[in-house]
């Protein structure tokens, strides 16, 4: 089975999402996310980056978010939540998958990192990462304008993933999104899939505390 090494809040939700609108099993190992933990030689043996989510599939492991959910799909998902090679909304596929992470995430991500490190935080630098992340939803509102989801008619995990990343947009940024992101973020969220996932989020540090 599965195992997700996750704490509340990071990547490993994009991960989880995928195994519950897949229906594939898999259980959540909770992760103490305080630094002091993450910078342990028992959590670098399964991370080396001290970083969270980890998950492994028997003797295999690895911890990159995006690349877990593309094993999920490729080992589990018998060709649904994405397109196959030859189709063409393929290349589009893959686009939308890497922009949630490799572009839009990317300005938050600094948000995170900045805050973090420079206390107070530098007005400035936070301004221009969020003016990115708002020029990333502002290319979102137009890829969504004629279509309900990034592919067509289609949900895909390319849908899961730039949700996901519109969770944290809207919590270190702001809730107002343009229409048809707003339109767009209510339908991929009103998944059964998503709410299961939420509570299982929850419950991660739930768990923790317990």
């Amino acid at each position: 089975m599965l195992k997700i090494y996750h704490s509340t809040g990071t990547r490993g939700f994009r991960v989880i999402w995928v195994c519950e609108e897949l229906s594939v099993p898999y259980e959540i190992a909770p992760v103490n996310f305080a630094p002091e933990y993450r910078a342990t030689p028992e959590w670098r043996a399964v991370n080396p980056l001290g970083k969270v989510p980890v998950m492994t599939d028997g003797d295999m492991k690895m911890f990159e978010s995006c690349a877990m959910m593309q094993y999920v799909l490729d080992r589990y998902g018998n060709g649904r939540l994405q397109p196959v090679a030859d189709d063409p909304t393929y290349a589009h596929y893959l686009q939308w998958c890497w922009f949630a992470e490799a572009t839009f995430a990317r300005p938050l991500g600094e948000i995170v990192n900045h805050r973090r490190e420079f206390k107070p935080e530098l007005d400035a630098v936070v301004a221009e990462m969020k003016g990115r992340a708002t020029a990333c939803v502002a290319v979102l509102d137009t890829a969504v304008s004629d279509r309900p989801y990034l592919l067509g008619e289609t949900i895909s995990a390319a849908d899961l993933s730039i949700c996901y990343t519109l969770r944290g947009y809207r919590r270190m940024v702001t809730e107002t999104l343009p229409a048809n992101v707003q339109a767009y973020f209510d339908r991929v969220t009103a998944l059964p899939s998503y709410e299961r996932t939420v509570k299982a989020d929850t419950e991660t540090s739930e768990r923790l505390k317990g």
